[in-house]
């Protein structure tokens, strides 16, 4: 994967492969650059080797093949404590024999600072995540999300350049784990640090990031900002792993510039844009978001392909409603539509017709 890769990045992938067995590529030829400041999320499903690709930047695994670079110098052969980086983990991995005070001045101890300025570099990063009265407690002594702002403070403390998260908000409730996404994406930022973030939670990833690395088979199947990776996915993984999304399989008719006629299955014709499909007959899956189905003809060009459709289910969720529809033989065709004065609250049973932009519509490889 070529996007985004360069070798002048702050943290650097580069042909990076990694086994475990010497036969099975976890990580397949990995081309990956970021610069200074950024917070880069590494998103996929479990086994897609995007936590790997993290412990090998961390230095707990070692490439089979290529080079990982920090700040243009190969890292390959430097153990981990002496690459500066700074971790967090899902279990937090707090000291519970030390204080909280104890467990932030223990990696400033092993760079053998000095009492005064261990003390002060300790206040800093305990005021930094709003932790200041708390340096006499101990682990046990705190709730989960008070445990994660200190191992965030922990890996803050030595001033790294770089910081790598490992699920880090996975044990923390809905509500505390949205607040917490707030706060470090924040932190980063003002910090100006430079964050590589694993998760599964595609959420966490759209809103916390600069960029995000979707991950699958060892691969990033592609590496964009939050909206481009909502709105314009490349392939059919990435349409279906990033949001909700409508799919509908179809052949190929035609295809002129950026628009093409697809013929789905059960015969009915629509128009879509033409992704990573070249030419007549191909199969296809078409992906369509749910917000940007069109119940409203008048919203449409006059020439648009419109299909039949039957309600099946309509929930109201406050401030948008659900409808689940019969599209094409799919069952599972849903259009979110927001609660406006004016909007229409179908009912079980309607028969009505839908369309979309053709540019919103978008012909990728048949999955």
């Amino acid at each position: 994967m070529a996007d985004g890769s360069s070798s002048d990045g702050f943290v650097a992938f580069e042909r990076v492969q990694k086994s475990y067995d010497g036969e099975t590529l976890v990580v397949k030829d990995l081309n990956l650059s970021m610069p200074k400041g950024e917070f880069l999320t590494m998103l996929g499903p479990s086994g897609s080797g995007k936590t790997t690709c993290l412990m090998m930047l961390a230095g707990f695994e070692t490439a089979t093949h290529g080079e990982i670079k920090l700040d243009g110098v190969s890292i390959n052969n430097i153990p981990p404590h002496k690459r500066g980086i700074g971790m967090v983990f899902q279990n937090y991995a707090l000291f519970p024999h030390m204080t909280v005070a104890e467990n932030l001045a223990f990696p400033l101890e092993v760079r053998k600072l000095g009492k005064s300025e261990r003390d002060e570099k300790v206040k800093r990063a305990l005021d930094m995540v709003q932790m200041g009265d708390f340096g006499g407690r101990r682990p046990a002594q705190l709730s989960g999300g008070q445990q994660q702002r200190i191992a965030l403070a922990r890996a803050l403390v030595f001033e790294p350049e770089l910081v790598l998260m490992d699920e880090p908000l996975g044990a923390l409730d809905k509500q505390l784990r949205e607040h917490m996404q707030f706060e470090i994406t924040n932190l980063a930022h003002s910090l100006g640090i430079t964050v590589v973030y694993v998760t599964h939670d595609q959420t966490e990833a759209l809103t916390m990031s600069d960029r995000v690395a979707v991950f699958n088979d060892g691969r990033i199947q592609q590496l964009a900002a939050p909206d481009v990776l909502y709105e314009e996915p490349q392939n059919s993984f990435v349409a279906q792993f990033i949001g909700e999304n409508n799919t509908l399989q179809g052949n190929i008719q035609e295809i002129q510039g950026e628009t093409c006629v697809v013929k789905l299955d059960d015969g009915q014709v629509i128009d879509a844009k033409p992704v990573n499909v070249t030419e007549v007959g191909e199969r296809t899956t078409i992906s369509i978001r749910p917000e940007r189905v069109e119940f409203n003809p008048t919203k449409l060009s006059d020439d648009a392909h419109t299909l039949k459709a039957e309600v099946l289910e309509f929930i109201y969720m406050g401030d948008i409603f659900r409808t689940r529809l019969r599209v094409a033989g799919n069952d599972n065709f849903v259009v979110k539509t927001r609660n406006s004065p004016d909007q229409v609250r179908f009912k079980p049973g309607e028969h009505v017709e839908l369309g979309w932009l053709p540019r919103d519509c978008r012909a990728l490889d048949a999955s």
